[in-house]
């Protein structure tokens, strides 16, 4: 197992200035005034798993193959003894191969598509949720302090959703510190590209938080406890079948976390509580990029 401990800031960050990522174009504003706005590339992602095509996801285009992996995993179609052979991609045909050692046969897992609410038209195949059945998710207590220092670090990063909107981001977090930041225009893509960073990198799961900044639907309660994570964290707010999934596997789901703030809808018992609320300032609206959707 890859260890972090003498590693320091984030291994993966956003990169706003990044060629390809966003493209400046021209409009008017409300008073008929001429403007120029940050607007987020999206491009198409063809993944194919050996010679099977999977999918076509909608991506802004950064790191295509921890996409692939991360999206063939959390869809069962990856086994974590899987050994990969390789890993293509062609940034002309805009497609990624994944080559196991393994034959793979997922015909009838195709079949079996799910439209979910993810953004971008995310899509659970129809037997992710038996990957649920049995699944015990270490019980690992989640410090009060940390999720403020997260918070207050992941706000102020820069990234392409204070500089352009209309885009996600997920963080793979290790007590207070933030490791990788995947932003996508949907927010499965997101959590997919970090899933496939773990299982390239071999990073464990136990002691992590994911946080993100989009909705805590079940797609996203789902692939988290698939990764084995036991902490899942959002700014924004909750489904009712997210939370119910998340209090079935064990869970803990934190939502509308915005300064002092936050809810808390499962593994309260995992809640350490040691931090002042009152002694945390409010978000700084600076941090945040006004219009944007959570």
């Amino acid at each position: 197992m890859a260890r972090l401990d003498d590693l320091k800031g984030f291994l993966i960050a956003p990169d706003p200035e990044a060629a390809g990522l966003t493209r400046r174009l021209a409009g008017t504003d409300q008073t008929g005034a001429a403007t120029q706005v940050s607007v987020v590339e999206e491009r198409p992602l063809t993944i194919f798993l050996n010679s099977r095509e999977i999918v076509t996801a909608m991506t802004i285009g950064d790191y295509p193959k921890y996409l692939a992996l991360g999206f063939l995993r959390n869809q069962g179609m990856l086994n974590d003894d899987d050994e990969v052979t390789g890993v293509e991609y062609d940034d002309d045909l805009e497609v990624v191969v994944v080559r196991t050692a393994r034959e793979t046969d997922h015909e009838e897992k195709l079949k079996k598509k799910t439209r979910t609410s993810g953004c971008a038209v995310g899509t659970v195949f129809g037997d992710m949720m038996e990957g649920l059945e049995g699944l015990e998710l270490p019980q690992t207590q989640v410090r009060l302090s940390d999720l403020y220092a997260l918070s207050n670090q992941i706000n102020r990063t820069p990234s392409l959703y204070l500089e352009a909107g209309a885009i996600h981001g997920t963080v793979l977090c290790e007590g207070a510190r933030p490791l990788v930041y995947m932003e996508d225009v949907g927010r499965h893509n997101a959590v997919d590209k970090i899933a496939g960073w773990m299982f390239s990198e071999g990073i464990g799961a136990e002691n992590k938080t994911l946080y993100t900044t989009g909705r805590l639907t079940s797609e996203m309660v789902i692939k988290t406890a698939l990764m084995g994570i036991p902490a899942l964290v959002s700014r924004s707010g909750f489904t009712a079948w997210g939370v119910d999934i998340a209090r079935q596997v064990g869970l803990t789901l934190i939502g509308r976390l915005r300064g002092r703030r936050f809810v808390c809808l499962s593994g309260e018992e995992r809640l350490l509580r040691d931090a002042d609320p009152e002694t945390v300032g409010e978000e700084d609206a600076r941090h945040r990029r006004k219009g944007a959707r959570p």
